[in-house]
């Protein structure tokens, strides 16, 4: 049975965790406030432990990053030992807000805040996906009145298919998930949140997700 760790314990950490959890995996869910994150999500599943970035890092075997995309890279490059030859889940997307709150503008144009985690993690095999959707859309694609896609950007074909494996666990046929290649092209996915303020303005917080309709 696979460990998950998720760094990040906001809407997008805790979705992710119990869906995991209640698919059978043992999930910790890795907060700066242990104790705190604890209190705050009783009843979220009896399975996921809770511990600070580092243990989470270092005791798991596959890592979700569902920290500020905006933070990450610093976040992330402090944990460069305890992500060694581990899988990290990249699923945030680095902008910088407007102040509606709405991403208004990209951290890494020309690049991709996954571009950036590889190269600094060169020992880790990064993977790109669900960063193209509302977050509740990622543990529910079948919600969505058109079916949904989930891309995946990664240099390793063997991390990108446990990848796939763990978003049937989410409920994503395998027919709906969409490989782009390498780390690189998640520079294209990543871009596509930039739609989604004018998406937002006209039709309110409501479940999305930018998808190839064939």
């Amino acid at each position: 049975m696979t460990t998950i760790g998720i760094l990040g314990a906001g809407r997008v950490g805790t979705n992710l965790a119990g869906t995991l959890s209640a698919a059978g995996h043992h999930v910790t869910l890795g907060t700066r406030n242990p104790e705190d994150t604890t209190a705050r999500t009783i009843g979220l599943a009896p399975r996921i432990a809770f511990a600070d970035h580092r243990t989470t890092a270092r005791t798991t075997d596959i890592v979700i990053n569902a920290t500020p995309g905006d933070s990450s890279l610093d976040r992330l490059t402090d944990l460069r030992a305890e992500l060694s030859g581990k899988i990290l889940i990249d699923v945030s997307n680095a902008t910088r807000d407007t102040a509606e709150g709405l991403p208004g503008d990209l951290c890494y144009p020309g690049s991709s805040l996954a571009e950036r985690l590889q190269a600094a993690l060169p020992d880790t095999h990064v993977v790109k996906t669900l960063n193209t959707m509302l977050f509740t859309v990622m543990t529910a694609p079948e919600t969505l009145a058109t079916p949904p896609t989930a891309y995946l950007s990664g240099d390793s074909e063997h991390a990108k298919k446990t990848v796939s494996g763990l978003l049937g666990d989410l409920g994503w046929q395998p027919e709906r998930i969409e490989d782009l290649g390498d780390i690189t092209t998640a520079r294209a996915t990543e871009a596509m949140i930039l739609v989604v303020p004018h998406i937002m303005r006209r039709h309110g917080f409501k479940p999305f997700a930018v998808s190839v309709a064939r």
